[in-house]
């Protein structure tokens, strides 16, 4: 959206986004102190140098579920140039800014491409245009197919484990045939050499 745009000019959404007072908690990146800002009806927090964005877990869910929030954040994307070079080739931990912990790095969905920095007790971090890319993946039906991905790997897994089973007790069944004939030759003979003896 062009600055002063009242509306997004490809989904016609009103503009969302408004400053609301600062929480003085600092970029994980710049060290800088973020903004809050909303965008749709969730509060987020804005790097202002890095253009990076912090959700906490249910704003971030809500993101996820919601259709309005997504024509917010993509009418809020940043345009922006990304040195894809620089990020592939230093990869950093950085802290939570609420707990100052050093976030796990996960690809979204496990089959998005994007990666995100995310505190499984407070949130998640974006850099420029992550967020903006996880909704485009959301939109396009990648929540869907990631599902479906995880329920094929779930039935190979049963199958799987249910052959294993299956074989465990072939080969139980078959060893217990082999000590029952075992005994039963065993037996047999032991009756042979009984009527020798008492014959």
């Amino acid at each position: 959206m062009f600055i002063g745009s009242k509306h997004c000019p490809h989904c016609g959404a009103a503009a969302a986004r408004q400053e609301i007072d600062s929480k003085g908690k600092n970029c994980p990146r710049c060290k800088t102190e973020m903004r809050v800002v909303a965008i749709g009806s969730s509060k987020v927090l804005e790097c202002a140098s890095c253009l990076g964005l912090w959700l906490d877990t249910q704003s971030f869910e809500r993101v996820c579920a919601d259709q309005e929030q997504h024509a917010a954040i993509l009418g809020n994307a940043s345009i922006g140039s990304l040195d894809r070079s620089t990020l592939q080739a230093k990869v950093n931990y950085v802290p939570c800014p609420e707990c100052s912990q050093l976030m796990n790095r996960a690809n979204f969905a496990r089959c998005s491409g994007v990666i995100i920095d995310l505190c499984k007790q407070h949130g998640v971090w974006f850099d420029q245009n992550e967020l903006s890319r996880i909704v485009e993946f959301i939109r396009a039906g990648g929540l869907d197919l990631s599902r479906s991905k995880e329920r094929r790997a779930l039935e190979e897994e049963r199958r799987q484990l249910e052959q294993e089973r299956l074989a465990q007790d072939r080969h139980r069944s078959g060893a217990i045939g082999f000590v029952d004939s075992d005994r039963a030759s065993g037996i047999a003979s032991a009756g042979d050499l009984l009527k020798m003896l008492l014959g």
